[in-house]
């Protein structure tokens, strides 16, 4: 691609600028123990200095959202240290920057590349220059310090407007399983991967090898990553072989293939438009295209038809790469969000891919291995993204970032390429999918067991499954482990389709056995 090509894009083009990482280790020289502000602060900061402008970056940004952390994300929690009273500005403050609008996002793991996708538009449409996406997660750190009874204040006194954007968890809600025990990711995605299971017909060591066939050749980016939370090389079978080290946390999953939460990372994204660019000085190879973005929901997990399946994914997949005018040929760049295997998984079915695709499946080294940084894990693959077409010219990559219990997708592609913006087509919201199961609402006799997980928790073992009662509606329910016949079939991994005669317990709870 010539000079004269990129130098003709238009003033209005979104472009992204600069992209940073920033982490830090408990147990590694140089450890200070940083805020969630402090890294997200470091970060930016890294991808301000990455632009490598010659003028303020700083001083041109006009917006600024800061990804939710984890310990913000529901109305219940609260960050154990504090936090600042303007989070988006806290993080502004820390460059010296004053943009005109701040913003505390929505949750889900999809956001940041959504909003690259949205401040992409605003760039296009004249309402925004210069936008910045950027988010940190210090779990590790408040976990190492609460293990010590150390308690610093993280609290800051900004001041100053921001748009609090809320906490946007109510298409997550999932009463009745959350009422079951199935209350947090692991279990609610092991639910899905045992759906996917059944319908391969795999035996749950099968699996696991498969799982740990996929997971592979991410922990080998994931040590070569010096972000990388467990950059640590493993074979599929220590991955899947189930010790006491790596124990089930829920059926099918061992704990080295769930995403790795206790991590200290930031990372931020800088999208100015051409004409900014060119007044900052940033130097045109630095500039990275953004060809296509699209959003899109899935219906509840309890009202799926194929309880294995996330149709909603797929097609932001797809609907990305007919914007882009590309296929998945054409992508020699890939990052498939992978909290669990189950995600990616659907891609790769979807798509034909081999586990071993020899472009790789992971830019950072995947969720359980790089470190999955709460809600901002796709910033760091846009990073990688951004920084893996700069050095290959005129290469694609795509980033599909999933949300909630694959609950919410966006995909962006990337390239050095220019990409034309004049239509202010290349970021789509798709439709909802309007075709759910229905639900049952009363009182019921019986079940049919369409998938199952056992959580194993700190308080004990629970068997969760989800099936469909005589009227064909959706329900769940635990199954009861103090009876033998029911135990053995669960324990299994085989009680697909098996019927179950329930009761309600005391507190409400629906209890099937083996009928």
């Amino acid at each position: 691609m010539s000079t004269d090509t990129v130098s003709s894009v238009a003033d209005n083009t979104p472009v992204v600028i600069g992209v940073g990482q920033y982490s830090e280790w408990i147990d590694r020289p140089g450890y200070e123990a940083l805020s969630y502000m402090d890294l997200a602060g470091r970060a930016l900061a890294a991808a301000i200095a990455d632009s490598g402008a010659s003028g303020s970056v700083a001083d041109a940004i006009d917006t600024l959202a800061a990804i939710r952390a984890f310990e913000m994300s529901r109305p219940d929690r609260k960050p154990p240290f504090g936090a600042p009273d303007n989070v988006p500005g806290a993080i502004a403050k820390r460059v010296g920057a004053s943009p005109e609008r701040l913003i505390l996002t929505t949750t889900g793991g999809q956001t940041n590349q959504q909003l690259v996708g949205e401040y992409a538009s605003a760039v296009a449409a004249g309402e925004s220059q210069c936008a910045v996406i950027v988010g940190a997660e210090a779990i590790s750190t408040v976990l190492a310090l609460s293990a010590k009874g150390e308690k610093p204040d993280w609290s800051e006194e900004i001041g100053g407007r921001f748009e609090d954007q809320g906490f946007g968890v109510e298409e997550l809600m999932e009463p009745a399983l959350f009422a079951h025990g199935a209350t947090g990711a692991i279990p609610l995605y092991a639910l899905a991967e045992n759906a996917r299971r059944h319908r391969l017909g795999k035996s749950l060591d099968e699996y696991r090898l498969d799982i740990g066939t996929l997971f592979e050749p991410f922990t080998k980016v994931a040590a070569a990553n010096l972000h990388a939370a467990a950059p640590v090389e493993r074979s599929a079978e220590e991955l899947a072989t189930v010790t006491e080290r790596n124990r089930i946390v829920a059926e099918p999953y061992t704990r080295m293939t769930v995403a790795r939460d206790q991590v200290n990372q930031a990372a931020a994204i800088v999208v100015a438009g051409a004409g900014l660019a060119r007044k900052l000085g940033v130097p045109e190879d630095k500039w990275v295209h953004i060809h296509a973005v699209t959003a899109a929901t899935e219906l509840k997990l309890s009202q799926r038809p194929d309880l294995s399946a996330c149709p909603a994914s797929i097609a932001s997949v797809e609907a990305a790469l007919e914007r882009a005018g590309k296929g998945m040929a054409d992508m020699r760049y890939l990052d498939f969000y992978s909290c669990f295997a189950i995600p990616v998984f659907n891609q790769i079915d979807h798509f034909g891919l081999p586990t071993d695709d020899p472009r790789g499946l992971t830019l950072t080294g995947g969720l359980p291995f790089f470190g999955g940084a709460g809600n901002n894990y796709s910033a760091h693959a846009i990073c990688e993204a951004v920084q893996a077409v700069r050095g290959d010219r005129g290469s694609f990559a795509l980033v599909g970032a999933n949300g909630g219990w694959m609950s919410k997708y966006a995909t962006g592609v990337y390239s050095t390429e220019p990409a034309d913006w004049s239509d202010g087509d290349r970021f789509e919201k798709l439709a909802k999918a309007d075709h759910a199961v229905a639900l049952g609402r009363g009182a019921f006799d019986s079940a049919t067991v369409e998938t199952y997980t056992i959580n194993h928790a700190k308080t004990g073992s629970v068997a969760v499954w989800i099936g469909r009662n005589a009227a064909g509606e959706r329900v769940c329910g635990n199954a009861d482990l103090t009876d033998e016949p029911t135990r053995a079939a669960f324990e299994s991994g085989e009680p697909f389709g098996v019927r179950l005669a329930v009761t309600q317990d005391e507190r409400g709870r629906t209890i099937g056995r083996l009928a």
